[in-house]
């Protein structure tokens, strides 16, 4: 789990000021989702990952989901990041495999 609200964006802003509601309010829901499409975009590049979950409400706004995104609630990101830390009391190694 990662949250990438506060990484800097444009012109001492940061990410949520362009892909959260602030972002819709001030360019629009059309740019808002363009920008959206882009972040997710470079997101999957960026962690080699083979998709991005989009949490929170705004992601209803968006007439598609981007290639690669899946939606999901934001209380299921918190449970996940928790079983990231999750260790076997008796070994004491991770849970999960990195395959």
């Amino acid at each position: 789990m990662l949250e990438l609200g506060d990484l800097p964006f444009w012109e001492d802003r940061i990410i949520e000021d362009f892909l959260g509601k602030p972002g819709i309010a001030e360019l629009g829901e059309k740019e808002w989702e363009r920008l959206v499409m882009g972040a997710v975009a470079q997101l999957k590049k960026s962690f080699i990952a083979d998709y991005v979950v989009l949490g929170g409400g705004n992601t209803k706004k968006l007439s598609a989901l981007p290639e690669g995104a899946e939606q999901g609630h934001n209380r299921n990101a918190y449970l996940g990041g928790v079983r990231l830390w999750q260790t076997d009391p008796r070994t004491r190694r991770p849970k999960w495999r990195v395959l």
